[in-house]
């Protein structure tokens, strides 16, 4: 829930940053939707890795496919601290095209937190549903 709480703080900081911005002038749109994006990341990856064991570049692909574009230095430390939690865990398996490569699973706590993700997800598409139809 913690992460959660974090990851929404600094979604909200970040949009008062550019609000604040307009003001003085134009929008940083670009700015505001990698904010977005990156927001997101934790749930786009334990939906990825609810159904499969995934390679990091596959990770990336399959981030790539749903827009939601990614590069690696943002998504290692993001695995990494994803693992240190203890909601993914890895192993290595042998490559045919090089050294073993790691693949990540969800474990059951990150199973619980993909759960509460999906939640909050649900109740802030709503929210804004119900914001853009204020009339």
């Amino acid at each position: 829930m913690y992460c959660i709480v974090v990851i929404f703080f600094c979604i909200f900081a970040e949009i008062k940053k550019q609000l604040e911005y307009m003001e003085k002038g134009k929008p940083n749109v670009e700015n505001i939707s990698s904010q977005m994006r990156k927001g997101i990341l934790e749930y786009c990856v334990l939906n990825i890795l609810e159904h499969n064991d995934a390679y990091s570049s596959d990770i990336i692909v399959r981030l790539k496919e749903a827009k939601i574009i990614v590069v690696e230095g943002t998504l290692y430390p993001l695995l990494t601290r994803l693992k240190n939690q203890g909601y993914l865990s890895y192993h290595w398996e042998e490559s045919s095209q090089g050294p073993p490569r790691k693949y990540y699973n969800i474990t059951e706590d990150g199973k619980l937190l993909l759960i509460e993700l999906e939640i909050t997800w649900n109740e802030l598409i709503a929210g804004i549903g119900n914001l853009k139809n204020i009339k």
